[in-house]
Protein backbone atom coordinates (compact mmCIF):
# COMPACT_ATOMS: atom_id res chain seq x y z
CA UNK A 1 0.00 0.00 0.00
CA UNK A 2 1.55 3.68 -0.62
CA UNK A 3 0.46 6.04 2.05
CA UNK A 4 0.47 9.78 0.80
CA UNK A 5 1.25 12.32 4.01
CA UNK A 6 0.96 16.39 3.17
CA UNK A 7 3.80 17.76 4.40
CA UNK A 8 5.71 21.15 5.03
CA UNK A 9 9.03 19.56 3.75
CA UNK A 10 10.92 16.94 2.22
CA UNK A 11 12.74 15.53 5.42
CA UNK A 12 11.36 12.20 4.56
CA UNK A 13 10.26 10.50 8.01
CA UNK A 14 11.14 13.39 9.92
CA UNK A 15 9.06 15.61 7.71
CA UNK A 16 5.99 17.38 9.56
CA UNK A 17 2.60 17.33 8.87
CA UNK A 18 1.27 20.02 7.20
CA UNK A 19 -2.49 20.56 8.45
CA UNK A 20 -3.99 21.64 5.76
CA UNK A 21 -4.19 18.50 2.55
CA UNK A 22 -4.50 20.54 -0.05
CA UNK A 23 -2.13 23.25 0.17
CA UNK A 24 0.40 21.21 1.61
CA UNK A 25 3.71 22.11 -0.18
CA UNK A 26 4.67 18.57 -0.17
CA UNK A 27 3.41 14.89 -0.58
CA UNK A 28 5.43 12.58 1.06
CA UNK A 29 4.65 9.25 0.04
CA UNK A 30 5.59 5.96 2.10
CA UNK A 31 5.60 2.37 0.73
CA UNK A 32 4.28 -0.21 3.42
CA UNK A 33 5.38 -3.03 1.64
CA UNK A 34 9.12 -1.85 0.72
CA UNK A 35 9.54 0.87 3.13
CA UNK A 36 10.34 3.48 0.42
CA UNK A 37 9.95 6.99 1.35
CA UNK A 38 9.84 9.54 -1.33
CA UNK A 39 8.62 13.39 -1.90
CA UNK A 40 7.13 15.06 -4.52
CA UNK A 41 5.85 18.60 -4.75
CA UNK A 42 2.43 19.40 -4.60
CA UNK A 43 1.40 21.19 -8.13
CA UNK A 44 -1.95 22.30 -6.47
CA UNK A 45 -0.98 23.85 -3.53
CA UNK A 46 -2.38 27.60 -4.08
CA UNK A 47 -5.61 26.53 -5.49
CA UNK A 48 -8.59 28.29 -4.66
CA UNK A 49 -10.37 27.42 -1.37
CA UNK A 50 -12.61 24.24 -2.43
CA UNK A 51 -11.66 24.09 -5.77
CA UNK A 52 -8.50 21.57 -4.48
CA UNK A 53 -8.42 18.46 -7.47
CA UNK A 54 -6.47 15.66 -5.19
CA UNK A 55 -7.53 12.26 -7.07
CA UNK A 56 -5.79 13.36 -9.86
CA UNK A 57 -2.48 14.18 -8.38
CA UNK A 58 -2.66 11.03 -6.16
CA UNK A 59 -3.72 8.90 -8.87
CA UNK A 60 -0.78 9.69 -10.79
CA UNK A 61 1.42 9.30 -7.77
CA UNK A 62 -0.07 5.55 -7.15
CA UNK A 63 -1.80 6.40 -3.54
CA UNK A 64 -3.88 4.08 -1.87
CA UNK A 65 -4.51 6.33 1.13
CA UNK A 66 -4.17 9.50 2.42
CA UNK A 67 -2.59 10.04 6.16
CA UNK A 68 -3.73 13.95 7.62
CA UNK A 69 -4.97 15.81 10.44
CA UNK A 70 -8.01 17.32 8.66
CA UNK A 71 -9.92 17.08 5.22
CA UNK A 72 -13.03 18.98 3.64
CA UNK A 73 -15.85 16.66 2.99
CA UNK A 74 -15.55 17.50 -0.67
CA UNK A 75 -11.82 16.34 -1.41
CA UNK A 76 -12.83 13.05 1.19
CA UNK A 77 -15.64 12.58 -1.17
CA UNK A 78 -13.54 12.81 -4.04
CA UNK A 79 -10.64 10.65 -3.24
CA UNK A 80 -13.72 7.93 -2.02
CA UNK A 81 -15.11 8.10 -5.51
CA UNK A 82 -11.61 7.94 -6.63
CA UNK A 83 -10.52 4.87 -4.86
CA UNK A 84 -8.20 6.19 -2.39
CA UNK A 85 -9.04 6.41 1.51
CA UNK A 86 -8.71 9.04 3.54
CA UNK A 87 -7.51 8.38 7.47
CA UNK A 88 -7.48 11.13 10.22
CA UNK A 89 -4.44 11.09 12.43
CA UNK A 90 -3.47 12.62 15.48
CA UNK A 91 0.66 12.83 14.60
CA UNK A 92 2.83 15.68 14.20
CA UNK A 93 5.76 13.80 11.88
CA UNK A 94 5.75 11.37 8.80
CA UNK A 95 6.96 8.73 11.09
CA UNK A 96 4.67 9.15 13.96
CA UNK A 97 1.99 9.33 11.38
CA UNK A 98 2.70 5.98 9.76
CA UNK A 99 3.62 4.24 13.14
CA UNK A 100 -0.09 5.26 14.29
CA UNK A 101 -1.29 3.57 10.98
CA UNK A 102 0.35 0.52 11.40
CA UNK A 103 -0.72 0.52 15.05
CA UNK A 104 -4.04 0.96 14.01
CA UNK A 105 -4.66 4.50 15.82
CA UNK A 106 -6.37 6.44 12.70
CA UNK A 107 -9.77 6.61 11.70
CA UNK A 108 -11.38 6.46 8.43
CA UNK A 109 -12.69 10.31 6.98
CA UNK A 110 -15.84 10.30 6.18
CA UNK A 111 -18.26 13.35 5.55
CA UNK A 112 -19.05 13.45 9.78
CA UNK A 113 -15.24 13.95 10.88
CA UNK A 114 -14.53 15.95 7.59
CA UNK A 115 -13.59 19.80 8.33
CA UNK A 116 -16.02 22.11 8.24
CA UNK A 117 -14.92 24.97 8.27
CA UNK A 118 -10.78 26.56 8.04
CA UNK A 119 -10.01 26.75 11.40
CA UNK A 120 -10.83 22.87 12.44
CA UNK A 121 -7.58 21.05 13.57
Amino acid sequence: MKLCIPSLDQNGLESAMCDHFGSAPYFTLYNTESKQITATANANDHHTHGSCMPVAALKELEADAVLCRGMGARAVSLLRTGGIQAFLVDAATVAEAISKFDAKEVRMLDAENACQRHACH
